[in-house]
This record gives structure tokens, sequence and C-alpha cells, in this order.
């Protein structure tokens, strides 16, 4: 019985890999804000699939479908990966899909300037802070550098989802028409 005691405390992994756990205040950010996002895409995205919403032109975009194709399973999946345990082959595999709907997302808001009169608008600027902040994530994740990859995933996940997706439910955006109209 000892020796099986052993072995299983010996094969135990921690609930995180050591230096990237959230801190309490960064944890409850990240759970209230990416919970509200990801509950204020569900409602848009219920209202949309029950005819409840206008027809919006950003709808006959494929940039714009593009783009929101990839960054609504983002959020949610952002927040996942953010809350649960880190450094398993699941973590990983979500991880590396989450980096590329994270890159789809950027690329495609490149081309989405019908809204700004076919000029890019400040909003564009997460694009650029996206894709660096992307490649400081996986850069920082392959050189073992697990705090500087938090750090880089808070700020991207803060700074290029749920800042820029706050904005998407504003005005007459696409996501604040679905919710709002």
């Amino acid at each position: 019985m000892h020796a099986a005691m052993t072995n299983a405390t010996i094969h135990r992994r921690p609930p995180h890999a050591g230096g990237f756990d959230l801190s309490p205040i960064w944890r409850a950010l990240v759970a209230i804000s990416g919970g509200a996002m990801t509950l204020a895409i569900a409602i848009a995205l219920a209202r949309w699939a029950l005819g409840m919403t206008i027809d919006h032109s950003s709808t006959r975009h494929l940039a714009v479908i593009v783009h929101v194709a990839t960054v609504i399973p983002a959020v949610p999946l952002g927040l996942y990966l953010m809350l649960t345990r880190k450094g398993g082959a699941r973590h990983k595999l979500l991880g590396r899909i989450w980096i590329a709907l994270m890159v789809t997302t950027a690329l495609a808001a490149i081309f989405i300037r019908h809204i700004n009169d076919g000029q890019f608008s400040f909003i564009h600027l997460f694009v650029p802070l996206t894709l660096i902040g992307a490649w400081q994530t996986v850069a920082s994740a392959r050189r073992g550098q697990l705090r500087k990859h938090r750090n880089h995933l808070l700020g991207l996940y803060l700074g290029a989802l749920i800042i820029p997706g706050i904005f998407a439910f504003a005005g007459n955006r696409l996501m604040g028409a679905w919710l709002f109209s």
C-alpha cells in the first residue's frame, strides 16, 4: 500500500505548471470579462439563429464572415485555456488552435474596411498587436519562459479579444446589431 501511494504521489502532476498560474485578481478579471463576452456572444448568436435580428450588410463580406467565424470560438476557448490546468497535451493542442484562430481573425480584419469608406480605422491597430502578441506567446512557450508566456497571453486575451470585442458590440456593428436590434 505504501508503494502504491508513493508511485501515485510521484506521478501526480501539479495543478498548474510552475510560474504559469494566474493570480486571483487576474483570474477574476479574465473570468468576469471573458465570461461576460462569451455570454454576450451566445445571446447575439442565439438571436441571429432564431431570426430575431436585422439583416446586417456586413454579413455579405467574406472577410467579416471569416473574422466572426474565428473570433467567436476564440473567446470561450481562450477563457477555458486561461482558467484550466496548464502544460498538458490538451492545453498545448488547444493553445495551438487558439493561436491559429487569433492569427486568422487578425488577418481577416485587415480586409474589413467597408465600414470606414475603404480606409483603416483605429480598431485596425489591434491587428499588428494581435500578430505580434501571438508570435511572442508562441516564442516564449517554446523557450520555456512561462511567466513571459502567461503575460503575453494575458495581453493577447484582454487586449486583442476583450477590448476590441467591446467595440464589436458598440453602435451599428454586427455583434451589436445582433445583440440589441
